[in-house]
């Protein structure tokens, strides 16, 4: 029987997009939900994000029952979890878009609008970067990815980063503890190397 993917329907997401790269990456079934049993029987959790951490995190909370069932099925059920670029910011303590929003608490640090160091860097971070590893969580390899940020991830414990890219000075480019892996990329928007990511994703037993 196929394993089922989650891929969080909270009004946040990229939804269609990343579900094609999830099949395209040959997961057999991919529950687009916004219910919290779904995601309590789902063999793996997709978290996706697009827009502000403030408007993402209240979306997602505004599902009764929702951050409950992730964190039971991540954290006492052991199922792989993906969070995507804000779905991955939302895994922080806190973000300080539009005055400070508690997140998900599952990684501790805090959100925090990219510092300008020099006046030809743009914000957003937008395009094709580099992915550097800091650490050898099974998912991430060295590459090129798609990035679309004006906010970034600054971890409390340095263990947790996975993955560095440059713009302008390092950005955390992905996050691990466990179980649970967060992007700040957009694998669906990062052709190969992005597929590539989605496969190890679907046969990762942490």
């Amino acid at each position: 029987m196929a394993e089922v993917v989650a891929l969080v329907d909270y009004g946040a997401g990229n939804l269609h997009s990343v579900a094609n790269a999830l099949k395209a990456a040959g997961c057999g079934s991919v529950a687009i939900t916004a219910n919290p049993d779904v995601v309590r029987a789902a063999d793996r959790i997709v978290l996706p994000g697009v827009g502000s951490y403030r408007a993402c995190a209240e979306g997602l909370r505004a599902l009764d029952g929702m951050v409950e069932a992730m964190a039971e099925r991540v954290h006492v059920g052991g199922a792989p979890f993906l969070g995507i670029c804000v779905g991955m910011q939302l895994l922080a303590t806190r973000g300080v878009e539009h005055g400070v929003t508690p997140g998900l608490g599952w990684i501790p640090g805090e959100v925090r609008l990219i510092e300008r160091t020099d006046p030809a860097i743009k914000i957003p971070h937008m395009g094709w970067n580099d992915v550097e590893l800091s650490a050898h969580p099974a998912l991430l390899k060295p590459g090129e990815a798609y990035f679309l940020h004006s906010y970034h991830f600054v971890p409390e414990d340095g263990h947790h980063v996975a993955a560095m890219t440059d713009h302008g000075g390092g950005l955390v480019a992905a996050v691990a503890q466990d179980n649970v892996v967060g992007v700040q990329f957009h694998p669906e928007k990062s052709q190969a190397y992005g597929l590539a990511l989605l496969e190890r994703f679907l046969e990762w037993r942490p």
